[in-house]
């Protein structure tokens, strides 16, 4: 039996189709890039709105804010495929084997909201030009976790893992 909350297994299992859904070769090219233009905060796009009801969970809409960090997840996995996620790679691991600033990650770190979602935007700008995959459902976790002790260990875990890579 598994030590994974139930949670955590459907969001994995919904990152892990996401993934490859936008980074296969049968997914539209023009769509993609649709989705890579995307940023939180902005009007939803048609081409977002088509692809969250086919393949978003059934409350991905339920706040702004939840609309805007399923907006990140999406564009983020879009900036970064075909090989956007790689599930045996923490977020942290990949950032300090690719040279990204510790000052950078704090940053990301100490970010709430809109903040949250713009820096995290950037470091996937950033490892899709190193071409450096990594888990996405740390990312989504990132977003999406709300309880602030969760969130200082998600905080830990990926600090820990990019010290532990330097």
């Amino acid at each position: 039996m598994s030590t994974v909350p139930k949670i955590e297994q459907s969001l994995a299992g919904i990152i892990g189709r996401i993934a490859a859904l936008i980074g296969s070769d049968r997914f539209s090219t023009g769509e993609r890039a649709a989705l890579r233009r995307m940023a939180p905060g902005q009007p939803l796009t048609l081409a977002f709105l088509r692809f969250a009801h086919r393949h978003l969970p059934e409350h991905w809409h339920r706040s702004r804010d939840a609309i805007d960090d399923w907006v990140t997840i999406v564009a983020g996995i879009a900036l970064m495929s075909p090989n956007a996620h790689r599930p045996d790679r923490g977020l942290g691991t990949a950032l300090a084997e690719s040279g990204y600033a510790e000052s950078r990650l704090e940053r990301l770190l100490a970010s709430r909201g809109h903040a949250r979602r713009v820096l995290l935007l950037r470091a996937a700008r950033f490892l899709a030009a190193k071409n450096s995959a990594f888990n996405w459902v740390e990312s989504a976790q990132l977003l999406l976790t709300k309880d602030p002790d969760r969130q200082e260990a998600l905080h830990r875990g990926i600090a820990g893992d990019y010290f532990s890579a330097l």
